[in-house]
């Protein structure tokens, strides 16, 4: 019996360690396959306002190298459009960046010019505590605003939010979600971990050879 006790203790600690690989985060390509450009097919607040934000998700910043760049950078400056004191400069042409906290993030073009046309972006990452099987359920939605906003965000809602958007449509292309409630397709939003195939073959070796002792023992 103590050989059957000691499979049983190994099997649970591999168990464990299949189910909490099985938990990832998402990463999700900035305006689907438009990338980010001055004029997207789809206004990138109402982009982010129909998919889910949670901490250690990434977002993948398409763009030509050289010619444009992201920063990350505060309320103040994200209305202004100033760009002159970045949080953070993202300048590889594709720059991923990994929510490390809860709350709203900003980005702007590199290009004031840019910038000024509507090349910005507000995320809000929701608190650990909300918990989601995928990207797709809608966050709170940034309203499409212009260049100059009055009030500061607070924690739980920035300004110009609106109401959660619709879910899309089946046909909805290059935003990563649709209304069916399955996950958004892997060129838009792609985990950034997943089980291995070690570990579910070690899985199974463990659990065979557990129920092996256990009928050898009876």
């Amino acid at each position: 019996m103590a050989i059957n006790h000691t499979y049983f203790h190994l099997f649970l600690v591999v168990f464990a360690a299949f189910t909490s690989h099985s938990s990832h985060a998402y990463q999700l390509i900035v305006g689907g396959k438009d990338g980010w450009v001055i004029n997207p097919s789809e206004n990138y607040n109402h982009w982010a306002g129909r998919l889910r934000f949670q901490v250690n998700d990434t977002l993948l910043f398409k763009y030509n190298k050289g010619s444009d760049s992201v920063l990350v950078v505060n309320n103040q400056d994200y209305d202004s459009c100033n760009t002159a004191n970045p949080i953070l400069r993202l300048d590889d042409g594709n720059s991923v960046f990994k929510f490390d906290r809860s709350g709203p993030f900003f980005f702007i073009s590199g290009n004031k010019s840019n910038c000024d046309k509507g090349q910005k972006l507000i995320i809000v990452v929701l608190a650990v505590r909300n918990r989601r099987s995928s990207p797709r359920a809608p966050s709170p939605s940034p309203a499409e605003t212009p260049a100059t906003r009055t009030s500061p965000p607070s924690s739980t809602s920035p300004p110009g939010v609106q109401a959660p958007a619709p879910a899309a449509s089946d046909g909805d292309a290059g935003d990563g979600t649709n209304a069916a409630g399955h996950p958004p397709p892997r060129s838009y939003a792609t985990p950034a971990c997943a089980p291995s195939f070690v570990l579910m073959s070690t899985v199974s070796f463990v659990l065979s050879a557990c129920l092996g002792g256990f009928i050898a023992a009876t």
